[in-house]
């Protein structure tokens, strides 16, 4: 499993999906899809689109990774649930073909996906890659609208080691005549994407150069937003549910890809987009995006677990007004460690943790990294054990920020339902 062990459980080929898929007289053909890419940004995009078109009317199936409690997060229709009783009648069903060609644990959760959602009969599904995009074992399908957000630094083993490189990794899911949105101009990549969309004869479409951003606040427990429709010349006023204000970007990329879906046919109103944004997660169930827990101390979780990601949750903590920034810090252990430590907050106190899998990085050593950074805090060897520190000493005035990987927050919000359940 990826999950557990990293780069060894990757496998850098479709042939196993392919084969998985065709046992079942490909499901993933009987519907409409969306594709979705990008180093972050995909996950939140996802539930966005997804969200709008629940709003729409449309039955709608969306597949994510990796979840956070349970497993059956990765696949929902309309905001609930695989069921329990479809993922152990399907595992049995194909439990020969798991012997025969030894599939990973993504590649049976795809084709599970994509045999739920036919057998639902679903209008469309929102289809987020698990990770990269040419070998992803989602790219199978051939969706009606392909959508890249950013491109980062992350997973550079398995990707490349240059944005380049990289960006070609999240450009193999644009197919032959079928639009694409680009979340976001990056001037050193821009061309990658071009390339190949003009080698794909596909129509591509930067979302920041129709929409700008012009104002954002935290207001009721909403983000408000104000953004430029350049070409219409109007403003835009939305409201978000997910309130991380890297949710700007990811909001930028949600309308442009409205915009295009409506031009395939869709009906998808400017009420309906605004209700989507609004109401993500009343519609899906999302978690872990700048999740506020609690206030009084201030307690929020956010997955960021890379360079860009972490450097923009730790501007918006810094933003914010409080008296001691407390903050709960796991990685796993094929992270750029050096690099994190560098991002992280000099006027902090840390609690610093590994969550419970192989992969993780060992607590000592990111302590050890930390200290020789000048960092001040402790080490827990759980992530529960640092919560409770944590919150133990915080005082009403503080903030708590638990980070750095999504597997800190899973077991952070594992804990916190218990104790408060």
């Amino acid at each position: 499993m990826f999950t557990r062990i990293g780069a060894a459980a990757y496998k850098a080929d479709l042939n196993n999906t392919i084969a998985l898929c065709s046992a079942l007289a490909n499901p993933q053909n009987n519907f409409k899809t969306i594709h979705i890419a990008g180093t972050n940004g995909k996950g939140s995009v996802s539930h966005f689109m997804s969200s709008i078109l629940q709003e729409a009317g449309y039955k709608t199936g969306l597949y994510t990774s990796p979840h956070l409690l349970d497993f059956r997060e990765r696949i929902k229709i309309n905001g609930q649930m695989v069921s329990k009783d479809f993922v152990i009648q399907f595992t049995k069903k194909i439990k020969p073909l798991i012997e025969k060609i030894e599939p990973s644990f993504f590649e049976v959760t795809v084709a599970m996906a994509f045999e739920y959602f036919a057998k639902q009969k679903v209008d469309i599904a929102v289809i987020e890659t698990g990770l990269g995009g040419r070998l992803d074992s989602t790219n199978i399908i051939n969706p009606i609208l392909s959508i890249i957000t950013n491109i980062s630094y992350d997973h550079q083993n398995l990707l490349g080691n240059t944005l380049q490189e990289i960006a070609g990794e999240k450009a193999g899911i644009i197919k032959e005549k079928t639009p694409v949105v680009i979340g976001k101009t990056q001037p050193e990549i821009k061309a990658v994407f071009d390339n190949k969309a003009k080698e794909k004869n596909a129509d591509i479409y930067f979302a920041d150069e129709y929409y700008s951003p012009l104002d954002i606040k935290y207001k009721n427990g909403l983000l408000e937003t104000e953004y430029t429709d350049k070409q219409k010349n109007k403003i835009i006023h939305l409201k978000s549910a997910l309130v991380g204000k890297y949710q700007e970007e990811n909001i930028i990329t949600v309308l442009k890809s409205s915009e295009i879906l409506n031009s395939e046919g869709f009906s998808l109103t400017d009420s309906i987009i605004q209700n989507g944004i609004e109401n993500v997660l009343k519609n899906t169930g999302f978690m872990g995006r700048w999740q506020v827990l609690q206030n009084n101390p201030l307690v929020v979780c956010d997955i960021a677990h890379n360079e860009a990601g972490l450097r923009v949750v730790f501007e918006q903590a810094q933003s914010l007004k409080y008296s001691t920034l407390h903050i709960v810090f796991g990685m796993v252990k094929d992270k750029d460690v050096s690099k994190a430590i560098t991002l992280l907050p000099k006027n902090a106190t840390y609690y610093f943790c590994q969550p419970a899998l192989p992969r993780a990085l060992e607590v000592n050593s990111l302590y050890t990294f930390a200290k020789e950074d000048g960092l001040q805090g402790s080490a827990h060897d759980t992530v529960k054990k640092a919560l409770d520190a944590a919150i133990a000493k915080a005082i009403p005035d503080d903030f708590i920020l638990i980070t750095g990987s999504a597997f800190v927050v899973a077991e952070a919000l594992e804990a916190w339902q218990e104790k408060h359940s």
